[in-house]
């Protein structure tokens, strides 16, 4: 085991700083390293089913990472496009290759129905991290792409509680066992004690969970919350096991669980760091799992099938496009984007065969399918973006040779945000050397004659370009918090003398912002929020200058206390107690001010008989 854990790490440190350099980005880098040390390529990892056992814990570990980001405020935001994007996508795809597999090969409908349910599903792993890791998940496209994403991770429930309704009648005879505890259960006693643990699961992780959490936080020791984490997935992938149903989903459902936690943020960043690592072993697993004996052997079939899968799910995607009123590039970006098989189907294909829905060969090649979609959906994106996105400006931006270097201000991402302090620093005669990872936006303030640079500002090469050994000021005005945290580290790990500003989304970003060192930021909404409440405060019949008074109090008050709780933050019970602390303090200090204003008001009438009455 420990030297298939070091063939998988070393390939990967070998093919993905190649793939990023050669711009075909960090996935299809993992999945040519998987294709390399193989079993039919240099053989480095065994045979295939220890290649798929890797596949599988990759899969488990990262459906609890998406589960984990699924909370219902964000469903509820994106309802109708889950619904009725991912609605549409799911059910035409699955209909469209269920018919087509029923006419061109002969096969029994219930074979062809679970193949159009496979197939109809799209790669969540390899899509949502290309799109964000260019920058597009933002975008009208990458959106509409997430929705139907996540409808496609929910339907997975039905689509596996559905399958055993599919299979043979003689099927049963010939099921291996697996060590499902309702195995001799009928088909629908099997689906409704699959809904009932769900169910349980989902009550008992809502309502133990919370009160476990809190015990463990008083503990005050960070690394207990990351084994609890692994404990609470290991026991209900375990279970879903033990029910005949894919751990994988198990873990999702975790995820979900834990998504309504108030402790869900402290999880998240405790296990981000091992996202990206999982992830890289489950591509590799994905391009190791390539059976290149079979496709020498029937290599016209299966390219075949596998352009006819890209195309017929390219076109579902295209015509629900131009339903939903997608301009022409987003249109493109959203068909290439799901075209391509999902990571699910390896873990439907492995329950249907078992069900004997589909035979051996079947099987293999279907497996070969989608693992070659797989593969190409990152090379579809890399041509989308070299010849639909960049014209001949932006890609020179891409080269840390055409930046245009400054040494007075380098500003990271020119949104409206970034936008307001450029035109102020340039108003004061400052020169600004600016850097942003959307081609879209580039293209939109270039028309107004303002020249900006495309990069990743993340990449120490492109700031070291853009002038930061001799800049003054490095102002990140980026929309991501990960991102803008990124930025900080590269720039205090290679410019140390840089001074930085930074724009923080929100309060918790502002703690993790104190935490690494940088005193010097603004929250995007926090002065525009306090600005309103003071013109409340005039209509509401105070006086300006009180109204205006309070605004300074609570803003100087509230920015000293956010350098005191960044100290505690991540100690839920700590953190609590010191938020209802602060929250007393200040309303004992603007009710001492208000009566000290009242006080001076009367004073003042009392010694000026002629001012107006208020």
């Amino acid at each position: 085991m420990l030297e298939i854990v070091v063939i998988y790490l070393a390939a990967a440190l070998a093919a993905v700083p190649i793939a990023k350099r050669l711009g075909l980005g960090s996935v299809l880098g993992y999945l040519l390293a998987g294709i390399l040390i193989g079993p039919f390529a240099l053989g480095l990892v065994g045979d295939q089913s220890e290649v798929l056992h890797f596949a599988e814990f990759g899969v488990v570990m990262m459906l609890f990472l998406i589960g984990l980001e699924l909370q219902p405020s964000r469903l509820w935001k994106l309802r109708h496009s889950i619904v009725i994007q991912g609605g549409l996508q799911v059910g035409l795809s699955t209909l469209l290759i269920w018919g087509a597999c029923y006419l061109l090969f002969d096969m029994h409908w219930q074979t062809t129905l679970a193949l159009g349910l496979m197939l109809a599903l799209s790669s969540t792993a390899i899509v949502l991290q290309t799109l964000t890791e260019k920058g597009w998940i933002k975008q009208p496209a990458g959106q509409n792409t997430f929705s139907i994403l996540l409808f496609q991770d929910i339907a997975v429930i039905p689509i596996l509680a559905l399958l055993p309704l599919l299979a043979f009648s003689d099927a049963s005879s010939s099921v291996n066992s697996h060590g499902s505890l309702i195995e001799d259960f009928p088909a629908w006693g099997q689906v409704a004690v699959s809904v009932l643990v769900i169910s349980g699961i989902y009550f008992v992780g809502k309502y133990v969970s919370t009160p476990l959490f809190r015990y463990i936080a008083e503990t005050r020791l960070r690394e207990i919350f990351t084994v609890f984490t692994l404990f609470l997935v290991v026991s209900i992938a375990l279970i879903m096991q033990k029910i005949g149903l894919s751990p994988a989903l198990g873990t999702f459902l975790a995820g979900v669980v834990l998504a309504e936690s108030e402790f869900r943020h402290e999880l998240e960043t405790d296990i981000e760091p091992f996202k990206g690592l999982l992830l890289g072993l489950f591509f590799i697993a994905v391009g190791a799992s390539i059976d290149f004996q079979l496709l020498s052997e029937q290599f016209l079939l299966i390219m075949g099938l596998v352009i006819g899968l890209i195309v017929l799910k390219g076109l579902v995607l295209y015509g629900i496009a131009l339903l939903f009123k997608l301009k022409s590039k987003q249109k493109i970006l959203f068909s290439l984007a799901l075209a391509q098989g999902g990571e699910f189907a390896f873990v439907l294909i492995s329950l249907t065969g078992t069900l004997n829905i589909l035979t051996a060969e079947e099987s293999k090649i279907t497996t070969l399918v989608v693992a070659i979609s797989m593969l190409f959906a990152p090379v579809l994106l890399m041509i989308y973006e070299h010849l639909l996105l960049k014209d001949k400006h932006t890609a020179a931006y891409d080269d840390p040779e055409h930046l245009e270097s400054t040494d007075h201000v380098i500003i990271v991402g020119y949104g409206r945000f970034g936008q307001v302090v450029g035109r102020l620093l340039t108003a004061q005669g400052y020169h600004l050397s600016i850097l942003d990872h959307s081609p879209a936006q580039i293209d939109l303030v270039r028309r107004f004659g303002i020249k900006v640079f495309y990069g990743d500002a993340a990449r120490g090469d492109l700031l070291k370009s853009a002038g930061a050994d001799e800049a003054k000021l490095l102002v990140i005005a980026v929309d991501e918090a990960e991102k803008s945290l990124q930025i900080i580290d590269i720039a205090q790990k290679h410019f140390p003398n840089l001074k930085i500003v930074v724009r923080a989304i929100d309060r918790t970003h502002a703690y993790r912002i104190i935490q690494k060192g940088v005193h010097t930021f603004r929250r995007e909404s926090f002065d525009s929020a306090v600005n309103l409440g003071v013109d409340a405060l005039k209509l509401l019949g105070e006086s300006p200058s009180f109204a205006e008074k309070a605004g300074d109090l609570f803003k100087k008050y509230d920015e000293s206390a956010l350098e005191e709780l960044a100290n505690v933050w991540g100690d839920d019970k700590h953190y609590g107690a010191a938020v209802r602390q602060h929250l007393a303090d200040l309303k004992q200090v603007l009710d001492n001010d208000k009566l000290q204003n009242q006080n001076q008001y009367q004073e003042e009438e009392q010694q000026s008989p002629h001012n107006d009455q208020k």
